[in-house]
């Protein structure tokens, strides 16, 4: 930090009652939350933080596919440092991934004004819709429009799992703001986030620093077969949209693990149809989640999926066609800002570990636009998108107080002539 404020540390505890107060929303059995995207309790967890913003005297803006921008001025006008993530969860999600990056980029505006600490250039405390893609894909989807990438009046029309569309929720939970997209990019972008995995936490790492965001895949995957007795036809005369979907499964766990390396692979949803237990299935619908830090895997995974789809085709005489959800290249961040956040994280005498991220943020939209970073605090034993998602209040204290050192940098910070602590 800047100008005698090198000392400044955000409240943790007054961080850990925001998180308890937002996971009260939309709280599930085990202490999780959902949020899903543009719901009822989505509107509400937006209701609350809007609220907060308010009462740190933010100029709060919604945009066109709602994401919500909250501002504190600077001494200068122009584009703001921005802090922020999203607050949608997954239908059994967690009370940290999300929501963490931007109640902690509240308690750093909240740490600045009782602290009576200017910023040369404005901060801006941001949450977009629908990072998570559990209700409506893609995810990132917020983030993808206020960059630019994705057209607002395509992604309007996107129906979600239940049918209905975007635009029609975001008109229904009042969230159809009037803020243009793309919008203007900020001068930089910091996501305080926990990861998600096993790493930090296994080997005893206060601080992620995160170096890049590895590519995704997204594939929907059709089986059109045809029903019959499960008694009384052959095994040899079926067309068994089920088994096909089977093989599906089986094939992306084994070539996962005969790429090794940062290859992964997922079935995450599955449904078969007549969904009996004694007719054979005539279609199922599957999605593989497929991801890697470099695109050349990542292009060889999907060709060797494709791949084996055309060979079941043939050889168990069903239909099926494929849907791509979402893809997304790997994201390297600015080696600049990984070096201010390994800066500043040591400076507090916290230990540091270079590290990718598995899963998708909102970070890796924004670094197409300006300089962008990702802090990483542990998950304990990795879990999340689970209730039993967990991260130890000092390790949230930790980089809550790393985003304030980053932030301070970035947006100039330093106290008025004649203030005093």
């Amino acid at each position: 930090m800047t100008s005698g404020i090198s000392n400044l540390k955000i409240n943790a505890g007054r961080l850990q009652r925001r998180l308890a107060d937002l996971a009260t929303i939309g709280a599930i059995d085990g202490g999780g939350c959902a949020r899903l995207a543009l719901s009822d309790e989505d509107k509400a967890g937006r209701d609350l933080v809007c609220r907060w913003m308010g009462e740190l005297g933010l100029s709060i803006t919604v945009d066109a596919i709602g994401n919500v921008v909250g501002v504190r001025p600077g001494r200068q006008a122009g584009p703001p440092v921005m802090a922020g993530s999203h607050i949608d969860t997954v239908r059994t999600g967690g009370r940290f991934d999300g929501n963490l990056g931007v109640l902690a980029g509240l308690e750093v505006i909240e740490t600045l004004n009782e602290a009576g600490v200017e910023t040369e250039h404005p901060l801006a405390v941001a949450f977009f819709t629908n990072e998570e893609g559990a209700r409506f894909a893609p995810d990132m989807m917020g983030s993808l429009v206020f960059t630019g990438v994705l057209p607002l009046a395509d992604v309007l029309q996107t129906r979600g799992i239940d049918g209905s569309s975007v635009g029609e929720n975001l008109t229904r939970i009042g969230y159809a703001g009037n803020a243009p997209v793309p919008a203007q990019s900020p001068r930089a972008y910091v996501e305080l986030h926990i990861e998600q995995g096993p790493v930090l936490d296994h080997e005893g790492i206060d601080i992620g620093v995160v170096e890049s965001v590895q590519g995704i895949s997204w594939t929907e995957i059709e089986i059109a077969g045809v029903s019959n007795h499960a008694g009384t036809t052959p095994m040899s005369l079926r067309c068994d949209a089920g088994w096909a979907a089977g093989s599906i499964i089986a094939f992306v766990r084994e070539m996962a693990e005969e790429m090794g390396g940062s290859q992964v692979a997922t079935v995450g949803r599955i449904e078969f149809f007549p969904n009996l237990v004694n007719v054979v299935p005539n279609r199922a619908v599957l999605t593989v989640d497929l991801r890697n830090t470099r695109e050349e895997s990542l292009r060889s995974a999907e060709a060797r999926l494709l791949a084996h789809v055309a060979a079941l085709r043939d050889a168990e005489k069903v239909q099926i066609a494929t849907r791509c959800l979402a893809r997304f290249e790997p994201v390297p961040f600015a080696p600049e800002m990984t070096a201010l956040v390994e800066r500043h994280a040591r400076a507090h005498g916290l230990t540091t570990r270079r590290m990718p991220s598995g899963a998708g943020h909102d970070a890796q939209m924004l670094a197409a636009v300006c300089p962008a970073a990702m802090i990483f605090v542990p998950s304990v034993e990795g879990f999340s998108h689970n209730v039993r998602e967990f991260t130890h209040p000092h390790h949230i204290e930790a980089g809550a107080n790393v985003l304030l050192s980053v932030l301070c940098e970035l947006a100039g910070a330093a106290k008025p002539a004649g203030v005093h602590s």
